[in-house]
């Protein structure tokens, strides 16, 4: 596929300019491999399970049009259950056993970063699914990611708040990477906004009632609240925060972008403002927007097999579309090539966004990525 394919809708014209690959390199080889580690059970299965889903179907949708350049491709996939020591040692086993060329997975952001010194001691290709901003800064060479970043979410709730004139800011987080990461970028950038912290609480991953620390967000001059975390924890939260009868604005990182977060916080979801991808709101986009046909086909072909979409399946379908248009670019399936080809990424329309990346920026999206959603009559809206 020697020139770009600017939608990537159509699995279609993606595999046909995959099959048109002439490359005595992909030949020596009898499949291309795809390693991926995922979460597909435990606490933060609510991401790994659509990332799995998603690699599975479009694997198999690009081997039915005939691969790449005839070539199988083979998904090798292990399940961590979001444990970050299990995730090292799948990614050794997907490198030294399983001879995988390109990993894309890592549906954690401490999983991701366990596993990165190895992969750069290994020089494999790697594409995260995880959200931290530490993953990409300080940069990694071998180390790629496709979710926005913790940092960037930070950046557009502030923005918001901002045109909504609030300057006083209660901070409740999770206690796990994705969290404290959020929570350091959080504060961090502050200042910046002109945001004043005046109350900073965390929870753990296995609490099950965060009255107490809401019970402190309340006895502060805070004027909105701001909960970094994923999984069941920033549902709780919501819930006890409206069962005090706190009717500050509520805002979400995209740690919570999938229907399962309005499934578990109910009615109490109702106001809530976060940041995610324009996956969640596709149908409500203007025609001329450059994304809405990647994300409508997107979004068809997942829900007649699988059900409702959310961002952390599009991430897949992001990580993976990158890794095989590298792939595909390089002529080959050395990892050197495809690492640079991986970073050669320009105008890449994805369901994240645009993606260009760069030697100096190995996400390639911009805040302008991001979509600013509410939450009303329980479904996804667009504020901007």
């Amino acid at each position: 596929m020697k020139k770009r394919n600017t939608g990537l809708i159509g699995v279609a014209a993606v595999t046909l300019g995959l099959m048109a690959v002439g490359s005595q390199a992909l030949a020596s080889s009898s499949t291309i491999k795809v390693g991926t580690f995922l979460s597909v059970t435990g606490p933060a299965s609510f991401l790994g399970d659509p990332e799995l889903k998603t690699l599975q179907l479009y694997i198999e949708t690009v081997n039915a049009k005939g691969g790449i350049d005839g070539k199988q491709v083979e998904l090798v996939h292990y399940d961590t259950g979001g444990n970050a020591k299990k995730a090292l040692s799948f990614a050794k086993r997907l490198i030294k056993r399983d001879k995988v060329d390109v990993i894309v997975g890592g549906s954690t952001s401490g999983s991701t970063l366990a596993v990165m010194p190895e992969i750069n001691k290994a020089g494999i290709p790697f594409i995260s699914l995880a959200g931290s901003v530490k993953i990409i800064d300080p940069g990694n060479k071998w180390t790629f990611k496709t979710p926005h970043t913790d940092r960037m979410a930070a950046a557009k709730i502030y923005t918001d708040m901002k045109k909504r004139g609030i300057t006083k800011v209660a901070l409740i987080s999770g206690d796990g990477g994705f969290g404290k990461s959020g929570r350091a970028q959080s504060l961090a950038l502050a200042a910046e906004y002109g945001i004043s912290i005046v109350a900073d609480e965390s929870y753990g991953r296995k609490d099950s009632d965060m009255t107490a620390q809401v019970t402190n967000i309340r006895a502060s001059d805070a004027e909105a609240i701001l909960n970094f975390g994923f999984g069941s924890g920033p549902a709780i939260v919501t819930k006890n925060i409206r069962q005090l009868g706190i009717e500050l604005p509520l805002y979400q990182s995209h740690g919570v972008a999938s229907k399962k977060y309005i499934e578990l916080a109910g009615a109490s979801a109702e106001g809530v403002r976060l940041p995610a991808s324009a996956l969640l709101v596709a149908d409500k986009l203007a025609d001329s927007d450059q994304q809405k046909s990647v994300l409508m086909a997107y979004g068809t072909a997942y829900e007649a097999k699988y059900g409702p979409v959310s961002t952390f399946g599009g991430h897949a379908y992001d990580g993976l579309m990158i890794a095989l248009e590298a792939i595909d670019r390089a002529n080959s399936t050395d990892k050197k090539a495809v690492r640079d080809q991986i970073e050669a990424t320009k105008s890449f329309v994805g369901t994240g966004g645009i993606f260009n990346m760069s030697k100096t920026d190995h996400m390639g999206l911009s805040l302008d990525a991001f979509r600013m959603l509410e939450i009303r009559n329980g479904d996804w809206t667009l504020v901007d």
